[in-house]
């Protein structure tokens, strides 16, 4: 029987990615999204004819009883959040709400509906904070230093709670950073590649950043959302960390994204305290022995890769090559 999955947060990165890669198995994919004037389908534009869309919400519990309900889904992947860290300071009681207690409403429906479904929950490196221990691995303590990130640790942990207690087949990724051309451009990420791109055409003379000695594990989204998958096909729900094990500073990215188009970042780029965060994380690099031997997973792609993809796809998007992120 062809298998059916229901992803929240399907307009997103890893949504596509994920959504895309479930299609390529052959199932039936549903994607959640919140009913608004304004969905930005941008990323799943190729697929809007394969992709079945449901409106929900999960500040709303019904609608998430309703979505099972109607879908029956062998497998639930929970991806929908507010995300940016940056904007959890702002909105820290929101992100709350959606980040945290939103798993909550979404792994109590599915024990209301069908405790048979298996759920995987997008948890985060950022949970692990001012890091107790480097790399960082499944046994390492929580210490979040942003509103983001204390609502991923109760989003892991209340995952962790429903497995244990009504015995559901629920996962979480501890997912290190991830990126790809599909980021938004609130991402530092994206910001680079897209400043790099239109300093080279021309368009913009300098990029304004804030801590360039940050150091982060990063990796390609389109990896890790194979390691999603592969979660919810053992016989036995467990967490993974999945991350390449390698950490860049924020100025490694862009002296790669610069060398890209032919330029010396140090030219270009400010540093402007105005996108320091009040608490920062100065260093994640994870510890993904746990996927590989268990899951078998691996990433693919290099860091310079993933810099020089994300950079050239900015550069067709900006010179009109390419009218989507597909």
């Amino acid at each position: 029987m062809t298998r059916r999955a229901l992803i929240t947060g399907i307009t997103g990165q890893d949504g596509s990615y994920l959504a895309e890669l479930l299609l390529d198995k052959g199932y039936e994919v549903v994607g959640m999204v919140r009913r608004s004037s304004t969905v930005n389908y941008e990323r799943i534009g190729h697929l809007m004819d394969s992709v079945k869309f449901h409106s929900g919400d999960l500040l709303d519990q019904l609608s998430m009883v309703e979505a099972l309900q109607e879908h029956r889904p062998d497998e639930v992947y929970n991806l929908a959040a507010q995300s940016f860290v940056q904007t959890s300071f702002g909105q820290p009681v929101l992100t709350g709400e959606t980040t945290g207690l939103g798993v909550t409403r979404l792994l109590d429906a599915i024990r209301l509906v069908d405790p048979e479904i298996r759920f995987y929950q997008a948890s985060s490196s950022e949970m692990f904070g001012k890091v107790r221990e480097v790399p960082q691995n499944e046994n390492t303590p929580f210490h979040p230093r942003s509103p983001y990130g204390v609502a991923k640790v109760y989003g892991h942990w209340i995952t962790v709670n429903y497995r244990e207690s009504y015995g559901l087949h629920a996962s979480s990724g501890m997912l290190f950073n991830h990126e790809s051309p599909r980021r938004g451009l609130e991402f530092v990420t994206r910001k680079i590649s897209h400043g790099a791109a239109q300093i080279a055409l021309g368009k913009a003379t300098e990029l304004r950043l804030g801590n360039l000695e940050a150091k982060r594990d990063w990796g390609f989204a389109g990896d890790y959302v194979d390691a999603m998958w592969r979660m919810l096909q053992q016989d036995e729900p467990d967490d993974y960390v999945v991350c390449t094990g390698e950490t860049h500073t924020v100025r490694e990215f862009c002296e790669a994204a610069f060398a890209r188009v032919g330029l010396d970042a140090d030219d270009h780029v400010v540093v402007d305290e105005r996108f320091y965060r009040p608490a920062e994380v100065d260093l994640l690099v994870g510890d993904s022995s746990r996927a590989a031997d268990r899951l078998g997973w691996q990433p693919t792609m290099s860091f310079t890769k993933l810099v020089e993809t994300m950079v050239d796809a900015d550069l067709a998007l900006l010179e009109g090559r390419l009218d989507r992120l597909a």
